[in-house]
């Protein structure tokens, strides 16, 4: 069984598809098997999404797979899970989300030093095939100038 404290699952093409604005961290609302499997790093992030409906926080399509000791009394893999916030957060994320463009991408999910399951959402808006390959452009150079940097400390 993983530790208690740490990252889960970390959405990396979260950053790569949208420029992340703000970051904002949720409870989740689980069920007990949900957490024994989130506890064994069984979880899927790609293609989640949250939402705000009547007042309140979903995040749907996270793909936390069924644990297998507790068969029949197993959750569904792929069902909307309820977001923890309070009111003021829920208001002004759903303030923003009205903005052209902006939308709520699930992060990561992580377990905090108290053994709770958080999620990590970023307000984003989607990249352009140009910013894409700028993305790209400005990884590699800096990674070229830390090689360079390396290479110059060994003489």
């Amino acid at each position: 069984m993983a530790e208690s404290a740490g990252n889960v699952v970390v959405n990396r093409k979260a950053r790569h598809e949208y420029f992340i604005e703000e970051t904002v961290e949720a409870g989740l609302v689980l069920t007990g098997s949900e957490v024994k499997s989130l506890r064994d790093g069984r979880c899927n992030l790609v293609d989640s999404f949250a939402r705000i409906a009547r007042g309140e926080a979903f995040i749907s399509n996270v793909h936390i797979s069924p644990y297998d000791p507790a068969h029949r009394d197993n959750h569904e893999p792929t069902r909307s899970r309820k977001l923890l916030l309070h009111r003021i957060e829920i208001d002004r994320l759903e303030g923003k989300l009205k903005q052209k463009g902006l939308t709520l991408i699930p992060l990561r999910i992580y377990f905090n030093a108290r053994g709770r399951a958080k999620i990590e959402l970023g307000l984003g808006r989607g990249k352009k095939l140009h910013d894409k390959r700028q993305s790209i452009k400005d990884r590699e150079a800096k990674r070229e100038t830390a090689r360079a940097m390396r290479a110059d400390r060994k003489r």
